[in-house]
């Protein structure tokens, strides 16, 4: 009788000088078969930090994010990629979970839960478009899953079908520090998704663009519910209403700032 192999995993992090979140990122990865490693124009300790992790590191320049992310895809060798960002950690759980759904899973992908955090506070609601997301497409076949070549949040294209989302655990996500840092990753949000808008052609209306502003605030603050957090979803709300609106002026008022 033939004995099935177990399915091997790899786990992805592309990062940029997070020497401070890097240890306790790469030390819940310990379940994995294989941890990969992108390091994007870094300068500090990073690189000897994954090493010691047992890791695979790949040094580089990438103006784009999909392509540095498609570099570290590609570099991986096991059967099923966990993609991991340098500020989330992955909680026990959802790591038992995931050894689970690789070794019977028929499909090609699946989400994976995201519990974010604003300093030490965990706000669950009001999460929406591109600014965050309580589920991410994390977890895929090798060769299933290819990042678009875009500065910011990049579009996906997959091959296979979607399974179930996982349900056990979460990535623990500490997306933000403060309510300053907060405001820094809209702007850089904003000017990275310019320089995209520039570089396709299509910048859009003003017009266009105020409507994205109330729609999407709407739907953070009231579909998504961020009501329920108290002056965190408000903020929230402004956040995910002005990313679009911003980059939209960026863009068309300053265009010599982000070709």
């Amino acid at each position: 009788m033939t004995r099935l192999s177990t399915p091997r995993l790899s786990t992805l992090v592309v990062a940029r000088n997070e020497e401070a979140r890097l240890p306790a990122c790469l030390a819940a990865l310990a379940f994995a078969d294989e941890i990969v490693v992108v390091l994007d124009r870094t300068t500090d300790a990073s690189a000897a930090i994954a090493r010691a992790h047992g890791a695979t590191v790949i040094e580089g320049a990438w103006e784009l994010e999909g392509a540095r992310r498609n570099t570290g895809i590609a570099a991986c060798t096991g059967d099923w990629i966990l993609e991991v960002d340098a500020d989330e950690i992955v909680e026990p759980a959802l790591a038992e979970e995931i050894r689970e759904v690789i070794a019977a899973s028929g499909h090609a992908w699946h989400l994976v839960p995201v519990d974010n955090y604003i300093g030490d506070r965990l706000v669950r609601y009001g999460w929406a478009g591109s600014f965050g997301t309580s589920a991410v497409p994390r977890l895929f076949r090798r060769g299933a899953k290819r990042w678009r070549e875009q500065r910011v949040h990049p579009g996906l294209d997959w091959t296979g079908e979607e399974g179930p989302r996982l349900s056990r655990g979460a990535l623990a996500h500490y997306v933000d520090r403060d309510i300053s840092d907060m405001l820094r990753r809209l702007d850089r949000y904003s000017s990275a998704k310019a320089a995209d808008l520039l570089a396709s052609g299509k910048v859009g209306s003003l017009a266009s663009n105020l409507r994205r502003f109330v729609t999407r605030g709407f739907k953070s603050y009231v579909s998504r519910k961020g009501y329920r957090e108290g002056g965190w979803g408000v903020l929230l709300a402004l956040c995910t209403a002005s990313f679009p609106l911003l980059a939209y002026l960026k863009a068309k008022l300053e265009p010599e700032r982000y070709r």
